[in-house]
């Protein structure tokens, strides 16, 4: 075991479940590399198993909010919680999914003058309320969002990523989680 990329330790891939070590491998195999949080998590495995099954279940929805806005959530409030690992992993994501070089940074140093609209702005809003201050989310705040054009599937989802990546930005500061070097190239060309 190593501990480079955690505080805690870090299990050998071939150590793995049958089941981690493929959804690991097949993460490598369509990236070319293995983010961290994978082998961090990895050391845990039903947490690791109930934290993916969650994750996937937010961040693989197509009907309701853009996959862009989605990584545009967890970029913002992973800048409020000072997660430097899901700022710099879910950045890239972010430049990929929004097709704009720039965006990972321009949403991570301020979303308000970030160019993402009314819509992603009333978006940004709820979510780093949410994960900042969540006993003072009203119903003027839920309000903002149908003004700004969200469905209530869509408000929840908005409310369930801030809190699951909130929660996530806390583990991974926890731990001192440290972001692969091959997220900083991603979207960029």
């Amino acid at each position: 075991m190593t501990t480079s990329i955690s505080a805690f330790p870090v299990p050998a891939i071939d150590t793995l479940p049958d089941d981690i070590r493929a959804r690991i491998l097949a993460v490598q195999e369509k990236s070319g590399f293995v983010p961290n949080v994978f082998l961090a998590l990895a050391w845990r495995p039903e947490e690791f198993r109930a934290f993916m099954a969650y994750h996937d279940t937010l961040m693989n929805k197509r009907e309701g909010l853009t996959a862009a806005e989605r990584e545009m959530i967890v970029v913002a409030i992973s800048a409020a919680n000072q997660c430097q690992y899901c700022v710099v992993a879910h950045g890239a994501i972010l430049r990929v999914r929004a097709k704009d070089p720039a965006i990972s940074e321009l949403v991570g140093a301020n979303w308000r003058k970030a160019p993402i609209g009314a819509r992603g702005r009333a978006i940004l809003a709820f979510a780093t309320k949410v994960a900042a201050e969540a006993h003072l989310v009203t119903a003027e705040d839920r309000a903002a969002l149908r003004e700004a054009g969200l469905s209530e599937d869509e408000a929840w989802d908005v409310a369930a990523i801030a809190a699951f990546f909130s929660m996530s930005n806390r583990l991974a500061n926890a731990i001192d989680l440290k972001p692969n070097a091959e997220f900083q190239k991603i979207g960029r060309a």
